[in-house]
């Protein structure tokens, strides 16, 4: 055995940490004593200190180091900046006194050939040249038994070289660990990967921009005016280390807003990295010309992309069931310079823009059976479909904008991106330059589908669009836009206040002709929608099951939510909270799942009116508080809307101030959308009444009922009849009361009859008429009770003051007796009796028409067979009363018996026509 040989088997020291192979300063011979040298050269290897803080990364150093405490090779992968490097070595910082014989770190950056792998390591380890024996022998012979931890920094471009050494490694020394860094997998068995993600926005990325920022400028400091610059640059960059310190850096000479200005062009902005670090190290085009150089020509797409992934220049995200490719941005914009430089921009752009709008086609033509595949697969795709826009307007591809906006219809209404679909549209139909090249049915689709667009997120549109759709649509005789434009037609009208029955009759009729129950199905949806905006809550509540019906049989969630929700609402008006319950459960179901904002917002919404009518004050407030998020994101309509309903809520609570803030929100938010701004009207005036102010009471008042239509209207009139009381205009107040009862009648509005016949029982006391003030305030009170609904706290001490007035002067006895008669009467009985009280209105002298409240009244209980004592004892009149009308109705209606009176009455069986 040589001296060396001898040399080489003794047990060299603990290594604690070579961070550079470090000069031997001896004078004693090589070739004697090189066993010697290398001992020593591992005793005297320290760790240098960093030349800048590491920003703590406390879970993903204990990620990696539980790794390796269970796996003998660990690759730090990432994208060129990531920080794979400070994050190595702190990880090998921390766990050198965790091996015997330590750590050593391998710089592989600066060599250029696979061979020279092995003999760079071993220069790590303090290994001298060893004559005859190679690089890889002299560094396996070395570790032999030695329990250490190796880091291999920057593998990526000696993937071979490291490939053999590690092998070796594995193989022949079984207590040594690695740790490695590199821009894709180095290739061994037993090899885990581990992708080193960008820093949390929140704190890290931020904290390590205003470190680096004090370097240069040490008075740097982050405020509250210039946080949010700092977190937007760090989001730009992608949370990448590397990008943060070179913008960091520019700090030295631009501010952050100059900063973040001059991302656009990120890659001539970013240079100047420390004149220490490797060359691809100082700018961020050479970080990434260092990945780019990499590459090599693919065989196959899937080998293509699995490389990409491999050397960090693609990033896959993992969902449930399908994977998704993104580049950072950095590689973006440095993909898109190489793209241009090719030549070949403008066939790739093309071809990118026909594949998605391929894709939105048919998302467009849906099968007879659900189409959410489809949208989802779209909203996922949104910012490719966006990109295929844009290049579409920019290469005067007008036609395919238009046919990419327009397939996107069903998608821009389903979730909430209203807003967004508009700007496509009126990016394209505003320029009327490249229009001559447009098939006509294509524009007519577009214009259409604008005005529904525009009429769901504004309110109000000018029907000449829908108009010029419709006259093309009947031109050139195609049945599926023809059904566009019908629909848009008479949705515009709808926001007009104008008749829609003769589009959507029409349309619906055609869907049924063709047995197309997708577009039926959708008619429906609109025409419920429609219902609610003219307060309607029968034809709604029709329009919508029928249309949940068959959104059900062709699994189309979206428009079944839309009309569950309608119908939940109509159900809500009419009194039915418990069926209004099980249909807002059943809308709301699956709505996040499915990333349906609207409908579970608008579910959420009217859910939380029909808590407050209920009482359910906390309720009410905790579904809005929710839906704040989603609200925030869908604009300005909804949040217009959640503040109509808080302001509802506050009035139920007596929370004037609270009304007050609310329903002035409302007000400004809703105004881009009249329609649903007038809605709100009514809660402007209940607030100005609850202060006092009468004049701006009677302003907003006015201001509702001049607009609003149905149960709006319903709510108007009652506010209008309270304000017109406190003005101490009872005639008027009595006016409005009375057609407010007559609408909620026809409309089967029963939760705006007790506030109604407390405005009319409140007129009688003010009349003094207490003993029938007495028995409406029953009859509100037992329709409340009946239905589980509550009087608003806002309107408790009017109720209170005029309640006691009648008692007062009547006596206890006799208003006890009173209010209990009302409370007797059914909702119908008390909605007859109120309607007694009414004045009269011109009529004619004879015939049907000719018959007054009373007498109809009258002859319904006389049809039904009923005597006399018993109608006077159900309508709370006298029987000489009762015994009278007949005798009217008979001159009126040319009768002469009472026999005669029933079969006419039976005939006619008409008892909600007008008073």
């Amino acid at each position: 055995m040589t001296p060396t040989d001898v040399g080489a088997a003794r047990v060299a020291p603990k290594v604690d940490l070579c961070l550079e192979p470090l000069p031997l300063l001896r004078s004693l011979s090589a070739r004697q004593f090189q066993p010697f040298q290398t001992q020593e050269a591992a005793d005297i290897a320290h760790l240098p200190a960093p030349l800048t803080s590491f920003i703590a990364r406390a879970a993903e150093v204990d990620d990696v180091r539980r790794l390796i405490a269970v796996s003998r090779l660990v690759t730090l992968s990432g994208a060129g900046g990531a920080g794979k490097t400070r994050l190595a070595m702190d990880v090998a910082c921390k766990m050198a006194t965790g091996f015997a014989d330590g750590a050593c770190h391998v710089d592989l950056g600066s060599i250029s050939h696979p061979h020279l792998v092995a003999a760079t390591v071993a220069g790590a380890l303090g290994l001298a040249d060893q004559r005859g024996r190679a690089g890889m022998e002299t560094v396996l012979r070395f570790v032999g038994d030695r329990q250490m931890l190796l880091l291999l920094d920057n593998c990526e471009h000696l993937l071979d070289g490291n490939a053999a050494l590690v092998s070796a490694l594995m193989r022949a020394c079984p207590n040594m660990k690695v740790l490695a860094t590199s821009r894709e997998p180095i290739g061994v068995a037993g090899e885990v990967t581990w992708r080193v993600p960008s820093l949390s926005l929140i704190d890290e990325a931020v904290e390590l921009f205003t470190e680096r920022a004090r370097l240069v400028r040490p008075a740097f400091s982050l405020t509250d005016t210039n946080r949010a610059t700092v977190t937007e640059i760090c989001r730009r960059l992608d949370g990448m280390p590397l990008a943060i310190e070179l913008a960091a850096a520019r700090v030295r000479v631009l501010s952050p807003t100059e900063v973040l200005d001059g991302l656009d062009d990120r890659f001539l902005l970013l240079t100047g990295g420390a004149r220490a670090a490797a060359p691809r190290q100082q700018t961020l085009r050479a970080s990434v010309d260092w990945s780019h150089a990499l590459l090599s020509p693919p065989d196959h797409i899937l080998d293509l992309l699995t490389m990409l992934i491999d050397k960090s220049l693609v990033v896959a995200d993992d969902h449930q069931t399908y994977t998704r490719y993104r580049l950072l941005e950095t590689v973006r914009q440095y993909g898109f310079e190489k793209l241009g430089e090719s030549g070949e921009a403008e066939k790739v752009r093309n071809r990118h823009r026909d594949f998605y709008t391929l894709l939105a086609v048919l998302v467009d033509t849906p099968a007879q059976s659900g189409h959410k595949p489809g949208l989802m697969r779209a909203l996922r795709e949104m910012d490719n479909l966006r990109a295929a826009f844009a290049w579409s307007r920019e290469s005067s591809s007008t036609e395919v904008a238009l046919i990419l906006a327009s397939s996107l219809q069903q998608l821009w209404l389903a979730f909430g991106r209203a807003s967004e679909g508009l700007a496509w549209f009126d990016a394209v139909l505003t320029d009327g330059e490249h229009h001559s090249d447009v098939a006509s049915t294509v524009r007519a689709r577009a214009f259409a589908d604008r005005a529904v667009l525009h009429s769901w997120a504004m309110g109000t549109e000018r029907a000449d669009q829908a108009e010029l759709a419709l006259a093309i649509a009947r031109e050139c005789g195609d049945r599926g836009l023809l059904a566009r434009a019908l629909t848009a037609r008479g949705i515009v009208a709808a926001h007009h206040g104008e008749p829609v029955q003769q589009y959507f009759g029409e349309v619906a009729e055609l869907a049924r002709a063709v047995g197309d129950r997708w577009r039926l199905s959708q008619i429906l949806g609109w025409q419920a929608n429609v219902g609610f905006l003219a307060g309607d809550p029968i034809a709604t509540r029709a329009a919508a099951e029928e249309g949940g019906g068959v959104a059900d049989a062709i699994g189309d969630r979206f428009v079944a939510r839309q009309c569950r929700t309608w119908a939940a609402w109509a159900q809500t008006v009419t009194g039915d909270f418990a069926g209004a319950t099980t249909q807002f459960g059943a809308a709301m179901d699956g709505t996040k799942a499915d990333h349906d904002l609207i409908w579970w917002v608008l579910s959420v919404h009217c859910e939380a009116q029909a808590a407050v009518y209920q009482g359910d004050l906390a309720g009410a407030q905790a579904g809005l508080a929710e839906a704040m998020p989603a609200v925030a994101e869908l604009g300005a309509l909804w949040r217009g809307n959640s503040n109509g309903v808080a302001a509802v809520a506050a009035l139920a609570a007596g929370d004037v101030a609270g009304a007050d803030a609310a329903s002035r929100a409302a007000w400004e938010e809703l105004t881009p959308v009249p329609t649903h701004q007038h809605m709100h009207a009514f809660l402007l005036a209940e607030v100005a009444l609850a202060r006092g102010d009468l004049l701006a009471a009677g302003h907003w008042a006015d201001e509702s009922v001049s607009v609003v239509a149905g149960w709006h209207r319903v709510l108007s009139l009652t506010t209008r009849a309270r304000v017109e009381m406190a003005g101490h205009e009872p005639d008027l107040a009595d006016r409005d009361a009375h057609e407010a009862l007559a609408l909620a009648a026809s409309l089967a509005a029963n939760l705006g009859i007790p506030d109604v016949l407390e405005c009319l029982a409140a007129i009688a006391g003010a009349r003094g008429s207490h003993p029938r003030c007495a028995r409406l305030f029953g009859a509100a009170e037992s329709i409340r009770r009946r239905m589980g609904t509550v009087r608003f706290k806002v309107h408790d001490a009017d109720h209170e003051l005029s309640l006691q007035s009648a008692r007062n002067v009547m006596g206890n006895n006799d208003f006890d007796e009173a209010f209990a008669e009302g409370c007797a009467l059914s909702t119908r009985d008390a909605i007859a009796y109120a309607q007694r009280g009414k004045g009269q209105r011109k009529r004619p002298r004879t015939g049907w028409a000719s018959l007054t409240p009373a007498e109809r009244d009258v002859l319904r209980l006389v049809s039904d067979g009923l005597a006399n004592k018993d109608i006077a004892k159900r309508l709370l009149v006298s029987p000489r009363t009762v015994q009278t009308h007949p005798t009217h109705v008979y001159t009126k209606l040319g009768l002469t018996s009472r026999v005669q009176l029933v079969q006419e009455a039976s005939r006619r069986n008409d008892w909600s026509g007008a008073r």
